[in-house]
């Protein structure tokens, strides 16, 4: 929840106002130009209140969520209406509009609200992805760096994003050829519609892989700081992350004890009997 800015003092050129996201201010000199990591630390200290140094200290020394190890035999992480609602819901309290078109898109890249997807050697993108949609807000592009570095320390491969922003334009299109699409306008529309959402695919996935991704993914969720859904037509994880995210992560850990399923399983039962069961985001 962004921290009600302090009163009595004038305005602070490139601070957000009541009236003004801190997503929707424009500094193309400097978050165009930075990694996602300045990026989303420069959103972060614009949202901390002068005052409470205890605060700041605190979001300094916020535990790592992907430090742990660990992997426990999870179920999928079922997507369901409450679910899409509640991505509309906060999405719109971190005051993040929908995106309309090409050219809103291309403007809110040139002035920095959207970053490049963070590409390493621990993190691709579908090569079928066209290069303006390979952008997000700065904070999904951090959590997404954290996700890829921990998962390539402990398998030594790549995650692939498979779709990140899309405009209301678009989706309006996406909707008359798949009819699994979310809509693009409403209670219910694609969060992808903000920058904030991004998908991850499944495929190619170890059943190891699949809980470790359980575990921390929920582990964020239960704490407020992503949403996430398991599509299984597209095979991917659809993940909404918040300005939350930023400088903090889970309080907990998930349960300690270890399991390690065979390699070669690429999927769980219930995975593939899940297939067609959920829609599209």
């Amino acid at each position: 929840m962004v921290p009600t800015p302090v009163t009595g003092n004038a305005p602070r050129p490139g601070i957000p106002t009541p009236q003004t996201s801190v997503a929707e201010v424009s500094e193309p000199n400097d978050v165009n130009t930075a990694s996602p990591q300045e990026a989303a630390r420069q959103i972060a200290a614009a949202e901390i209140p002068a005052a409470p140094h205890a605060m700041m200290h605190a979001a300094t020394l916020a535990p790592n969520p992907f430090g742990s190890t660990s992997i426990v035999a999870m179920a999928p992480l079922r997507g369901s209406l409450e679910s899409l609602i509640r991505q509309n819901e906060k999405t719109n309290a971190d005051n993040l509009e929908r995106i309309q078109d090409d050219a809103d898109l291309n403007a809110r890249i040139a002035n920095g609200q959207l970053v490049r997807v963070p590409e390493s050697g621990g993190l691709t993108v579908n090569g079928n992805l066209p290069e303006d949609r390979r952008y997000c807000r700065p904070w999904t592009a951090k959590f997404l760096a954290d996700l890829s570095n921990a998962h390539q320390a402990q398998f030594h491969n790549a995650l692939e994003v498979s779709s990140a922003v899309r405009t209301v334009e678009y989706q309006k299109r996406l909707m008359r050829t798949n009819g699994n699409a979310a809509p693009a306008e409403g209670d219910v529309a694609s969060p992808h519609l903000t920058g904030a959402t991004i998908d991850i695919a499944k495929k190619g996935l170890t059943r190891s892989e699949l809980y470790w991704m359980r575990n921390r993914l929920d582990a964020l969720q239960n704490e407020g700081k992503i949403d996430v859904e398991e599509e299984f037509r597209q095979a991917c994880f659809h993940i909404t992350v918040y300005k939350s995210y930023i400088g903090a992560g889970p309080a907990h850990k998930p349960a300690p004890h270890t399991v390690t399923p065979p390699d070669d399983d690429q999927a769980t039962p219930a995975d593939s009997a899940d297939d067609a069961a959920h829609p599209a985001v």
